[in-house]
């Protein structure tokens, strides 16, 4: 069941972040369908954030879409690589999370070659490998995922849900300690450092269930 507008009523982009974690992204172009678990996201909170690119509402071409209705779809370009992110309040409220790392959904190999014939969690665990595995661009910035070939769908329930400062936020004062960063607890599609791996991939065994315990912890880990 693909996700409605009202996905993102009454929670905040800290909330969304956290329960954007097992759905499932689709990207389809043409004969081509790409499919992936979110594994890892980045709430960013806006005008109070220093991290956010639209701190202190900072109106500028690149960020006029963090200003539109939740689901738009934010695109940019760091260090050559382009990455994926999602509004989440109402127009006017520049907040966005940040989709860090995927799990292909079954057969890979289109993200896979996407990826330069790269195998396993290299395939999707970070920012910038999940769009070149899903085969998204800057062509994509401004759409949103109920009106374009980008959406998302119920997927899986993560056991377990951990909370770590974000990677790679120096210098921004209190924003760099922000423990904004969520990740399924157990799963091998996670940027940083590699963790113990659930016997699961940190995924319930069944789709539906009450939610995941979210779990603080105090460590983040540095770019793979």
């Amino acid at each position: 069941m693909k996700l409605t507008p009202d996905f993102f009523h009454y929670k905040s982009t800290t909330m969304v972040a956290r329960d954007l974690l097992g759905k499932k992204i689709v990207h389809q172009i043409g004969n081509e369908c790409y499919e992936a678990y979110i594994t890892e996201t980045e709430a960013y909170l806006g005008k109070d954030d220093e991290a956010a690119h639209s701190y202190g509402n900072r109106l500028t071409k690149r960020t006029r879409i963090m200003f539109q209705s939740p689901g738009h779809i934010y695109m940019y370009q760091m260090h050559q690589q382009v990455l994926l992110n999602i509004i989440t309040m109402s127009e006017g409220i520049p907040e966005a999370v940040l989709i860090r790392a995927v799990e292909p959904v079954s057969d890979s190999t289109l993200m896979s070659r996407n990826r330069g014939g790269r195998t396993g969690r290299e395939i999707s665990n970070g920012p910038g490998k999940l769009t070149q595995a899903l085969k998204l661009s800057m062509q994509d910035y401004g759409k949103t995922i109920f009106t374009s070939n980008i959406w998302l769908e119920e997927g899986r329930i993560p056991k377990q849900i951990s909370s770590t400062v974000r990677i790679g936020i120096p210098n921004k004062r209190l924003s760099t300690f922000y423990p904004l960063r969520f990740t399924v607890q157990g799963n091998p599609f996670l940027s940083g450092k590699k963790e113990p791996i659930d016997s699961q991939s940190g995924w319930r065994s069944l789709q539906v269930a009450e939610g995941a315990e979210l779990l603080y912890n105090e460590e983040s880990g540095e770019e793979a």
